[in-house]
């Protein structure tokens, strides 16, 4: 069951955050400033610089309130239908996919249609909060909120920026594109099948509420720490969030980095933690399974040349797991185990229009007769190459419309060597399947306002 919420909380809270029209008003600045492609999460310098100081500045012609809009539709394909929407596997088939009119391929769908609060809120006090309808699902919920006091200080002769960042989501209020809650792929379907399993703190969304305090020390060092608990069972369900496990006590979150620019070329490494003691079972709270994330990124970026952007992306999650709850409940064999987690990815885009990403994501970890019942070897394994091409026709300083609009047009291929456990595996039906059979093409549209 652990297994299956982490796999759940991730497709519940999957999206991207946009170049939102509210915050080129606000600086008066276009999308392409703030955002490698215009569009999307990937940040410039500048773009981590306007969220490091809290989504308040400001040129001061602007008086409308910040408030933007996002509509995202798409069109999925996979290499074999897919069984869970033929016979869903829930519970409550009311609320199964196929009686909510998708079928076994070939689906068009509304992934999502967001409202959000992107900028300054009042003096040093500024914020992104989007509140989300998923299409798919047929929910509304709060998604990702990021809300930030921030200013700037010199001190024994260092110049700082400081601040606290209230948050829903671990590393929701990451400055770079590498951790669980900004990371490639920006945008993927919901009605394809994805890997089981995966590290614990890409599974909260929306679920905990916590606080960091953080600083950039001399535009060089970066260092962070916070913590996170569960919101109650009623908050949960009114923000339409709720997850059955509970985090015992606090949760931290720490976080380090180096950055340095050189002449346009851009480098940053780091290092980011979590860790958390979960009750798996929300009517038993005897035991708790303990689960510990530490990750490792880097980044390097080609800023020279604007209209020749070249990126390499990666990070590495090794998480340790106790799962003593869980094996007493007999949904483990045993329970010492680690879940390990790689990603790597580059991208080229041309004059913040044209884009192209390659992506390799990779899932290992400990071998679980129980706990990795459904999968042919007994472990988490699996492993995937995505590339994407995205056309952004708008975000610029000549733009039509702009600041008002944003669009992006992209098509996304996920190729799979292993998928939950190996290269072939048998689904819930019993059918003999693949790594392949979950190939996905993934045609996306979003149209921010």
């Amino acid at each position: 069951m652990g297994l299956l919420w982490v796999g759940l909380a991730g497709l519940m809270m999957a999206g991207e955050t946009q170049a939102l029209p509210s915050f080129a008003r606000q600086t008066g600045s276009a999308c392409s400033a703030c955002h490698v492609q215009s569009f999307g999460p990937g940040l410039t310098p500048y773009g981590r610089q306007f969220k490091l100081n809290g989504y308040t500045w400001s040129n001061g012609e602007s008086n409308l309130p910040p408030v933007s809009a996002l509509i995202e539709g798409s069109f999925t394909n996979t290499k074999r239908d897919n069984p869970a929407i033929v016979s869903s596997q829930q519970p409550d088939k009311n609320s199964s996919l196929h009686n909510r009119g998708y079928n076994a391929n070939n689906n068009f769908a509304l992934d999502q249609a967001s409202l959000f609060y992107g900028g300054k809120v009042y003096g040093k006090a500024g914020a992104f909060v989007q509140m989300t309808y998923d299409g798919v699902q047929d929910r509304l919920a709060l998604d990702n909120t990021d809300i930030r006091v921030a200013d700037q200080a010199t001190l024994w002769g260092q110049d700082l920026v400081y601040g606290v960042s209230f948050n829903n989501n671990p590393s929701v209020q990451d400055l770079w594109n590498t951790t669980t809650a900004w990371g490639y792929p920006y945008a993927s379907s919901r009605l394809a099948n994805t890997p089981g399993a995966a590290p614990i703190i890409g599974s909260f969304g929306g679920q905990l509420g916590g606080a960091s305090l953080y600083t950039m020390i001399n535009d060089l060092v970066f260092l962070e720490a916070g913590a996170y608990g569960s919101f109650s069972k009623n908050a949960q369900k009114s923000m339409g969030n709720y997850d059955p496990r509970t985090v015992d006590g606090g949760a931290p979150y720490w976080r380090v980095a180096l950055q340095k620019d050189w002449n346009g070329h851009y480098f940053s490494v780091g290092q980011f933690g979590f860790r958390a003691n979960v009750f798996p079972d929300p009517l038993n709270h005897t035991n708790t399974d303990r689960y510990t994330d530490l990750g490792v990124d880097a980044t390097y970026q080609y800023l020279a040349n604007m209209d020749h952007i070249f990126e390499l992306k990666g990070s590495y999650i090794r998480e340790s797991q106790n799962l003593a709850a869980t094996q007493s409940a007999g949904g483990a064999a045993k329970s010492n185990q680690q879940l390990n987690a790689a990603a790597l990815n580059a991208s080229y885009t041309y004059q913040q229009t044209y884009g192209v990403t390659f992506g390799y994501n990779r899932i290992g970890g400990t071998k679980d007769t129980v706990l990795y019942e459904n999968n042919i070897s007994n472990k988490p394994a699996s492993e995937y190459f995505t590339a994407e091409a995205s056309y952004v026709p708008f975000g610029k300083h000549n733009s039509t419309a702009a600041p008002w609009l944003n669009l992006r047009f992209a098509v996304q291929y996920v190729a799979y060597n292993k998928f939950n456990g190996g290269d072939r595996n048998v689904d819930p039906s019993g059918v003999a399947t693949r790594a392949s059979d979950n190939n996905t093409l993934y045609l996306n549209t979003s149209l921010s306002f």
